[in-house]
Parts: structure tokens; C-alpha cells; sequence
């Protein structure tokens, strides 16, 4: 009864009526069939003998089996008509003919009605519908109409089981696959070949390698077939060096490779960049014979293309006798891949004008050249041409269309295309974030990516990263810690692109703690973590911790980038360490980054504020292409120098070559003049700095012009220019007034510029220090008082005066009055030492600029014992005779230290190069750089 049932079940699926004309006998009929499946190649329209229905049976069957091989449905309806108006249905060689040519041509209602009406329906006729099932896609009628012709009792044979198998294969149904196996080895099947390699694919489609393999292995007599059906099994699952592996053993086997063959193994060549194996296949391409196979050419060709041997790829081509679609594709996707752009669309341009019209293959490639080069306007006409030919809403191209535009800078573009797609997805959007980031539309990526993840789109780690980039580079906090849980919580913390961009997001918003600690937690230490942290801890005055880890990262045994070592030139510029710095150096040298521009301009940078100009000039001259960041470094060096003059020349040098300059370039420019007392000099560059070079003067340009007149005296001129400033004076300039007024002990000018810092930067304890100063050298102690209560009643702290000195790769730190220092009695040894020589040579104590209300004698001893005191005489210990010493401070040098290095320099013959907040002073033979103005 269940059975019953159960074939009445199946034979009601697919059921259609037939619909004939009414006279079957017309020699040239067109007839129309319905059925729910569209079949583009079969023939509606046929002519047929005349003679055809006054054949004889066997006249017949070879006519239907003519139809069957050309799929040609209408002249077998006709003769499904006659046949069955003469009795002849029953033949069962007719009946099997029209239900293989139902089958073949996808009618498969009439081929269940030829079926279901017969009274012994054979293995054959089963065969073939299951056939025409699995070959056109209905895998699951195929597996069913499998199982109604078991249970009905026919025995399969070697031709139904693959045919069921490959409907297993593409459901990936392992169960059923293991079902039909069992049957394949009760009814003796199993040594077939053709049902044993439909078995191994059946096994390694549904993911069962090892079980793939075993019965591969099984096969008594394995053809090209089993080994090209293993072969492919192994490539599409990724596994391209096995397949490569069997490859070999099959040539080793005596088995002669096919076209099939070697168009698999040169595709995973592809995948595995193996060019070595690839030319090996070539020649057996040739040698073979099946050099001018056309899937093999074109296998072939892609295999040169991808692996980057372009002039392989072309002479490929150029043999290419007929060349179809794929032929185009793969070269111009080769050249776009390996960023041969131009020649790609040059091959564009020639494939159209062969006639061969592209797809939206080609139009990806050349989507991705156009954005490559920028070229707006044939991005343009991409665009149209895919309007045209309605490819408009297909996501890979709408995708490509979006990143074109963007890299094009025409985000707006961009954001149409993506509002105009009827179905988003997430390559799209990714493109569109990726395309705001890159042109720096930060609140765009944010807001987008807030309303995606409302709208549960989903996200991937493209998404992340871009918007990564965009919290970093706007330095919002919060957003960088929403997506470091949001990764968390999907599982991306493990996807090491993610969490280098998040060390990089909170390096740059100065969660260095974060960054650290993502860092130590996700344990890569590859060298893009490494310079993601390294990079964070130069950038924000952690110069040591970079310099440890760079240590660390040696110990790794990576191999540091000219990124690496830029930030780590930067660590050693902001901490003056001369020897690491020179290091550095020596690792550049040692990997090739001589050349390197970013790590030139790094070096140049870091020997200037090391000390050491010479060497900063040296590496100058060795920037191959020099830029704006190359020039401004080395004019910005001489002008922190003392040597304004040269500066300024190599200011003019610059503009020669060509070079625009810009706010920096500038700002150098007024410093050099400033530190030179070129005060002309520097009224001629402020003044003009808009007409020549179209830059306005900014907050720093207007602080360092009223520096400039204040040091030179002109006190009425710089109030002058700070009451016609076009903005309100920052920090910076009431910063600069105050100075000018300490040197020339105008109360009036200091008392006003100090309210205005109390004002805008209340925290700073220098303020206080410079107007106690001023009041100290005008001798108004009751004033000097005041200051200090004021500081004790707003809580705040002086910075102490600190001054570091590198010696063998260690930093040594002091401050006024230090006897911590595990050589301090040698330190205070030596002091005393200089004093009474200083003192022989006519040095007098400045004790008119110590601020303290005591005695002279207590004053002298105060200024003797300043941070960079201590730290000089500590580098004369320790250095070999003759030997520079390098000294930072992290205030200005005083007047006593600054006439204390003068004679120091003398009498001990060295050159002592001592580092202010404001610039270097190079003490030699009795003389500084600054020529006592500073």
C-alpha cells in the first residue's frame, strides 16, 4: 500500500498534457510547448521527409535518435504522435529514444507521461530521465526518480549510478551518496571505473577528501579520467599541492595526461604561484599536442597572467587562434592584477574592436584600472556602456563602479550608485566606507556604519578596518572602543589585520595603554603590531618604550621596514639619543633603505635634533628625491642650530629647485631669522609669506615674528602686531611677549602678557617662573612673593628643571641639586673642580637671575648645582677625552649654565651641545652658536 502510494506520488510531479497540432503528417510544423522549464537550445522549428511516417519501426527509432542527438523536440513530438496513433508506443526502443530526447531537451513532463503510461518501462528509459535530471540541475528530482526506480524493483547498471552520484555531488548530500554507494557495492558496480570515479567526486564534493582518496586508490584500473576527477576534487577544495603531488605519480604511472588534465593542474598552478610547474605543463602541453586546445590555452594564458610573467601571458595570446571571452579576460585581468594598467585597457580597446563583446568580467578589470590611474571621464563611459547593457544592478560591477569613483574622489558619485542598488550587500558598502576613509570623510564612514549595523547588514573585517582608519584618523576614542568589543564579540580579535588596526586606532588616539595591552593579549608580534605600538610610542613622547621594543622585535628576529625604522628615528630624535639614532642608521644602511624618502627625512630629522647637524647635512645629501618634508627638516635643523644664514640661503636653494613651501617651511624660515637676529630678514618673509607663496600667516607665524621684535627690542612693535592680529592671540604669542619682556626687564609689557596666560593656559607653572624672573631682575621680591603664593594657592607645581645625557646606550636623567645618581660624589667631585677653574679663568655667578629672596652665597651654590651642571660634568667622567657631549634640557638654559658652558668649553677642549626648549647651543672654545642671543 505504501509503495502504491508512493508511485503515485512520484508520477504526479512534472505531469504535463500534450498539445499537438492536428495534423501530424505536415512536412513543416511549428510547434509550441508548454512546460515550466526554459530551454534556449532546442529546436522549435523543423523540417521533416515526407516519407518519415510511412517508415518502418527501425526508420523510425533511428529518427528519434537523430532528434535526441541534435535535441531537436519538434519532428519527435510529431513522431510521438504518430507512434502512438499506430500502436507502435510499446516498442521499447522508440519509447526509450523519446524519453532521452524529452530528457535531453528539459521536457521532463512528457518524458514521466512516456514513463508512467508504459507497461513495462526499462532500466533504459529510467536511465536516461535521470540522466536529463542531473545534467540539467533538478538534483533532486533525480535522486527521486533514483528511488522510485529501485523501489519498482530494475537493477541499476554502470550508466544510472553516476548519474544519480553527481545529483549527490551537487546537493553535497553525503547521506544519499553513502546510501547509493552501499547499493553500487551489493550489485557488483564498485570496480567499475566510471561509477568508481563518479564516487570520488561524489565523496570529495561533500568534503570527504580522505574518503575521496581511499576509493580512488581502490580503483583497480584507474584511467585519465579517474585521476583528472581526483585532480579537480583536489584544486576546488584548495588543496593545489596534492593535486600538483598526484599529478606526478600519475605521470610516473604510465597514464598519458589530457587536455583536462593539465587545464586543472596549471589551475592550480595558479593558485599556488608555482611558475616552475607551470612551464614544466607547458611543455607537456606541447609536447603533447594539446597546445592549441582552447581551455587549455586559456589556462594557461590565466596561469602566466596571475603569476606576474606577463611576456609568457602575451606570447600565450598572441597564439591563441580564436580567441573567445575567457582569452580576453584572463590577460587584462593579469595586467590590471599586477598593475599594468594602461596596457590592460589598451586591451580592452583592442578586444572591442575584435568584435568580442565584454562582460562583466572585463568591465571589473577595467573598473579597477580606471580607478588605479584616476581617469574619471573613461570611468565615465564604463559607466554608461553598463547601462546600456543593463549589467547596471549586478553587485560585482556595482561594487567595482563604487571604488572606481571613490578612488577617483568622487565619493558623491559613489554614494548615488550604492542609494540606487535595490538589494545592498556588503562587498558594496564595504567599498563606499573604504572609498569615505581614503578621501577623508571620517563622519561619513561613522554615520554609514552606524546606520548598517541598525539595519543588521552584517560586517566582515574589510568593514572594521575601514573604520578603524576613520576613528583613528579623527582620533574618536569611543568608536575605536565600540568596534574593539563589537570584534570581540564576533570572533575578529583573531583576525590579525583587525587587531593591528586597533593598536594603530589607539596609538593614535593616545590610548597607549589599550594599544599595549591588545598587543601583549593577541600575541602575533608580527611587524605590522610592531610598528603599529612603536610608532604610537614615538608619536607621544614615549620614546624609550619604543626603543625596548624594538629590542623585543630584534629578539623575534623580524626584519624592520623603513616604517619601523622612521618611527623608531623619531623616538630617538624626541629623546636626543645620539648613539641609538645612529643605529638606527646602521640597520638602514643594512636593509637596503638608503633610498628609502620616509626614512631620508626621518634621518635628517633625527641627527638635527641629536645635535649633530653635520651629519644632518650629510644625510641631506643623500635623499635621492627630495620633497617639502626633506627641505623644511633641514632648514627647520639649521635654524634650531644658530645657523640662520645658511638656512635661509638653503631656503632659497629650495625654491630654485622648484619646491613650494608651506606653513612649516615658513615657520623654519622666521626661527632661523629669529635665533640669527635677522630681524629684516624676517619682517620681509612674514610680510610677503601670502602674495608669494599664497599661505596666511598663522598663530605660529605671528608668534615667532613678535619673538623676533621682542628679542630685538622692538617691545612697542610686537604689541603692535599682536593688537592687529586678524584672530585672538593663542598661548604661543602672549608666550613669546612674556619672553621678550624677561630679557629686557619691561614689567609693564610682562605683567600684561602674563594675565592673558593666567587666562588661556592657567595650569602652566612658567608663566609664574618667567614673571617671577622678571620682577627678581627689577628687584621687586614682594612682587617675586606674591607670584609664589598665587602658585600655592592655585596648586600649581613649577616644572622642575630636568636635563638628560645619553652615555652607552643609557639614558641619564637629573634635576637641580640630584645626589641620587650612583656617581654623584664623583659628579659634585668634578663640579667643584670646574668652579675653581671657571673662577681662575674670570667667570662671575648670574646671581641677579635666580628668583630665590637669599643670600649671594646660597644663590651661587643653587646655580651651581643646576640639572645640566650635573649632567655635563657626569659626560666628562664617563666620555673618552675629546668627545662631544650631548645635554637635553627640558627648560631654557639659564644665563649662569649659558656663561658656565663657555668656559667650560675651554678649559676642558670640548664641545659641549646643549639641547633647550628652545633650541641648541653648541659651546666651543669659550663661544656659543647663538652668539649670546637666545
Amino acid at each position: 500500500m505504501m509503495l502504491s502510494n508512493l508511485q503515485n506520488s512520484l508520477r504526479q510531479r512534472l505531469y504535463l498534457p500534450f498539445h499537438f497540432f492536428s495534423n501530424p503528417r505536415q512536412s513543416s510544423s511549428v510547434i509550441y510547448i508548454r512546460n515550466q522549464h526554459n530551454c534556449n537550445n532546442i529546436s522549435n522549428v523543423y523540417s521533416i521527409p515526407d516519407d518519415i511516417f510511412t517508415s518502418s519501426p527501425q526508420s523510425l527509432s533511428n529518427f528519434l535518435l537523430q532528434c535526441s542527438q541534435s535535441k531537436s523536440l519538434s519532428p519527435g513530438l510529431q513522431v510521438h504522435a504518430h507512434v502512438t496513433k499506430i500502436g507502435l508506443l510499446e516498442d521499447s526502443t522508440i519509447r526509450n529514444h523519446l524519453v532521452t530526447l524529452y530528457s535531453k531537451c528539459v521536457v521532463f513532463g512528457y518524458a514521466r507521461k512516456v514513463i508512467d503510461e508504459s507497461s513495462q518501462p526499462d532500466l533504459v528509459a529510467w536511465s536516461s530521465l535521470i540522466s536529463g535530471y542531473a545534467q540539467n540541475g533538478f538534483s533532486r528530482e533525480a535522486l527521486l526518480a533514483f528511488c522510485e526506480m529501485h523501489l519498482l524493483g530494475l537493477k541499476c547498471n554502470e550508466f544510472t549510478f553516476p548519474s544519480a552520484l553527481k545529483a549527490c555531488s551537487v546537493k553535497k548530500d553525503l547521506v544519499k551518496g553513502r546510501q547509493i554507494h552501499g547499493i553500487v557495492v551489493v550489485t557488483g558496480f564498485e570496480n567499475d571505473v566510471f561509477v568508481a570515479n563518479t564516487l570520488v567526486v561524489m565523496y570529495a564534493k561533500c568534503g570527504e577528501i580522505l574518503d575521496s582518496r581511499r576509493l580512488f586508490d581502490w580503483i583497480p584500473q584507474r584511467n585519465v579520467v579517474s585521476w583528472n576527477a581526483l585532480f579537480a576534487c583536489y584544486t576546488q577544495g584548495d588543496f593545489c599541492g596534492e593535486a600538483m603531488d598526484l599529478f606526478q605519480d600519475m605521470v610516473r604511472s604510465g597514464i598519458r595526461p589530457d587536455e583536462f588534465s593539465l587545464s586543472i593542474i596549471l589551475n592550480a598552478c595558479t593558485s599556488l604561484g608555482n611558475i616552475g610547474q607551470g612551464k614544466k605543463t607547458h611543455g607537456y602541453l606541447v609536447k603533447l599536442g594539446y597546445s592549441s586546445d582552447p581551455y587549455s590555452a586559456n589556462a594557461l594564458l590565466d596561469m602566466y597572467a596571475k603569476v606576474g610573467h606577463f611576456d609568457d601571458a602575451i606570447a600565450v595570446f598572441d597564439h591563441i587562434a580564436v580567441r573567445d571571452i575567457v582569452s580576453w579576460n584572463a590577460v587584462i585581468a593579469g595586467c590590471v592584477l599586477h598593475e599594468y594598467h594602461h596596457k590592460g585597457l589598451q586591451l580592452l580597446k583592442n578586444m572591442i574592436n575584435s568584435g568580442t563583446v565584454p562582460n562583466m568580467f572585463t568591465f571589473s578589470s577595467a573598473l579597477k584600472a580606471c580607478a588605479a590611474l584616476g581617469l574619471q571621464l573613461l570611468g565615465r563611459q564604463l559607466h554608461a556602456k553598463l547601462l546600456k547593457m543593463d549589467l547596471k544592478h549586478d553587485l560585482f560591477v556595482t561594487a567595482g563602479l563604487i571604488d572606481m569613483y571613490c578612488k577617483c574622489g568622487l565619493t558623491k558619485n559613489a554614494r548615488v550608485i550604492y542609494d540606487l542598488m535595490p538589494d545592498k550587500d556588503l562587498v558594496a558598502l564595504n567599498a563606499l566606507i573604504c572609498g569615505y576613509s581614503q578621501n577623508g570623510g571620517e563622519s561619513q564612514v561613522l554615520s554609514l556604519f552606524s546606520d548598517m549595523h541598525k539595519e543588521a547588514m552584517g560586517f566582515n573585517e574589510a568593514t572594521l578596518l575601514a573604520v578603524l582608519n576613520s576613528a583613528a584618523s579623527s582620533q574618536v576614542i569611543s568608536i575605536s572602543e565600540q568596534i574593539h568589543a563589537l570584534s570581540e564579540k564576533a570572533g575578529y580579535l583573531s583576525d590579525i589585520y583587525v587587531t593591528n588596526s586597533l593598536i594603530d586606532s589607539y596609538g593614535k588616539c593616545n590610548q597607549l595603554e589599550y594599544a599595549t595591552r591588545i598587543f601583549e593579549e593577541s600575541r602575533i608580534g608580527d611587524l605590522a603590531s610592531f610598528t603599529s605600538l612603536i610608532t604610537a610610542y614615538a608619536q607621544h613622547g614615549k620614546g624609550e618604550d619604543a626603543l625596548k621594543l624594538f629590542v623585543k622585535m630584534q629578539e623575534l628576529e623580524l626584519k624592520p621596514d623603513s616604517f619601523v625604522c622612521s618611527s623608531l628615528l623619531n623616538a630617538c630624535a624626541s629623546l636626543s639619543a645620539y648613539e641609538q639614532g645612529k643605529q638606527i642608521h646602521a640597520h638602514i644602511v643594512k636593509f637596503g633603505f638608503v633610498s628609502d624618502v620616509f626614512a631620508g627625512n626621518s634621518l635628517v630629522n633625527m641627527y638635527a635634533k641629536c645635535g649633530s647637524i653635520d651629519d644632518a647635512a650629510c644625510a641631506f645629501a643623500e635623499v635621492s628625491h627630495r620633497g617639502i618634508v626633506s627641505w623644511s627638516s633641514m632648514i627647520g635643523g639649521l635654524a634650531q642650530h644658530g645657523h640662520g644664514k645658511e638656512a635661509i640661503h638653503l631656503f632659497s636653494e629650495m625654491l630654485k629647485d622648484g619646491i613650494s613651501p608651506n606653513h612649516v617651511t615658513l615657520a623654519s624660515v622666521l626661527c632661523a631669522c629669529n635665533h640669527a637676529g635677522l630681524v629684516n630678514e624676517a619682517k620681509k618673509y612674514f610680510e610677503t609669506m601670502e602674495d608669494l607663496f599664497g599661505i596666511e600667516p598663522t598663530q605660529e607665524h605671528y608668534a615667532c615674528m613678535i619673538d623676533i621684535l621682542g628679542r630685538a627690542g622692538k617691545l612697542d612693535e610686537a604689541m603692535d602686531l599682536v593688537n592687529k592680529m586678524p584672530f585672538e592671540a593663542n598661548g604661543s604669542v602672549w608666550g613669546a611677549l612674556l619672553g621678550a619682556a624677561r630679557i629686557h626687564k619691561n614689567v609693564e609689557v610682562a605683567q600684561r602678557a602674563a594675565d592673558m596666560l593666567f587666562v588661556i593656559e592657567p595650569e602652566k607653572s612658567g608663566t609664574h617662573a618667567l614673571l617671577a624672573n622678571v620682577y627678581a631682575s627689577a628687584g621687586l621680591w614682594d612682587d617675586v612673593a606674591k607670584i609664589r603664593r598665587r602658585m600655592k594657592d592655585s596648586k600649581v607645581k613649577k616644572e622642575p628643571g630636568m636635563s638628560w645625557i645619553e652615555v652607552k646606550d643609557k639614558v641619564h636623567t637629573f634635576i637641580v641639586g640630584d645626589r641620587n645618581h650612583s656617581r654623584s660624589k664623583e659628579i659634585y667631585a668634578k663640579l667643584k673642580e670646574l668652579i675653581i677653574l671657571m673662577r681662575k679663568a674670570g667667570y662671575v655667578p648670574a646671581v641677579e637671575t635666580d628668583i630665590h629672596n637669599v643670600g649671594q652665597g646660597e644663590k651661587e651654590l643653587l646655580l651651581s648645582y643646576h640639572s645640566e651642571k650635573l649632567a655635563v660634568a657626569f659626560g666628562l667622567i664617563v666620555t673618552p677625552p675629546g668627545a662631544p657631549i650631548r645635554v637635553k634640557k627640558n627648560l631654557r638654559i639659564c644665563v649662569d649654565c649659558h656663561t658656565s658652558f663657555k668656559f667650560i668649553s675651554r678649559i676642558v677642549s670640548r664641545e659641549l651641545i646643549i639641547r633647550d626648549i628652545n633650541r641648541f647651543h653648541h659651546f666651543k672654545d669659550g663661544l656659543c652658536s647663538c652668539g649670546d642671543y637666545w
